[in-house]
């Protein structure tokens, strides 16, 4: 029984249901992706043989070292929200690894700057190429009037997500014909 809520707990939005029976179908296919997304991505991490913490801080090196950034110890610790012994034992590792390689600060003779290797960029790009392949070819294959809808209501649930507005979003905006409309779910109740 525990592996079954498990399996499943990623299909419950811990919400209201939706209002009609194509909205529920539209937001359970957005939480399998979701869920399915986080597998793949999972499945990678453990594959590539880093941990959780060194995966995020390859990722974020990669991307700070795209982006021209000069990153060290101290801004990883930060970004991964750990303590400066947890960040040098994560950077000892990639290190070892052959995923960071040190480097002296081009200003400051004081600090190091850290580099991600080929390697890690390799391992990074490995997780997400399958999941982004997978998902470009389902969408090239759709026609247009159908990316055209996707891509604005996936942009207006990203955009009422980051405006942390705890009111539903877009209420007054349902449309719910009668023969489609699902009932409420009943209030949940926990006991103590």
């Amino acid at each position: 029984m525990p592996l079954t809520v498990v399996r499943r707990e990623h299909m419950h939005l811990y919400a209201r249901e939706p209002r009609s029976r194509a909205a529920k179908n539209a937001v359970e296919a957005l939480l399998r992706l979701q869920h399915a997304e986080e597998q793949q991505l999972e499945q990678a991490r453990k594959e590539s043989g880093l941990t959780k913490n060194e995966f995020h801080a390859v990722r974020y090196m990669l991307q700070a070292h795209r982006d021209g950034r000069i990153m060290g110890p101290k801004d990883l610790a930060v970004m991964l929200n750990v303590s400066n012994a947890s960040v040098t034992k994560i950077v000892d590792g990639l290190v070892a690894k052959g995923d960071f390689v040190r480097a002296q600060h081009p200003t400051d003779r004081r600090a190091q700057v850290l580099e991600p290797t080929v390697q890690a960029a390799e391992k990074i790009d490995d997780a997400y190429a399958r999941y982004h392949r997978v998902v470009v070819e389902v969408i090239d294959h759709l026609p247009k009037e159908d990316n055209d809808v996707l891509a604005r209501a996936l942009e207006q649930v990203t955009q009422a997500l980051n405006a942390a507005d705890q009111s539903p979003a877009f209420e007054d905006e349902y449309v719910v014909e009668n023969e489609d409309t699902i009932e409420e779910a009943p209030e949940l109740h926990i006991l103590t």
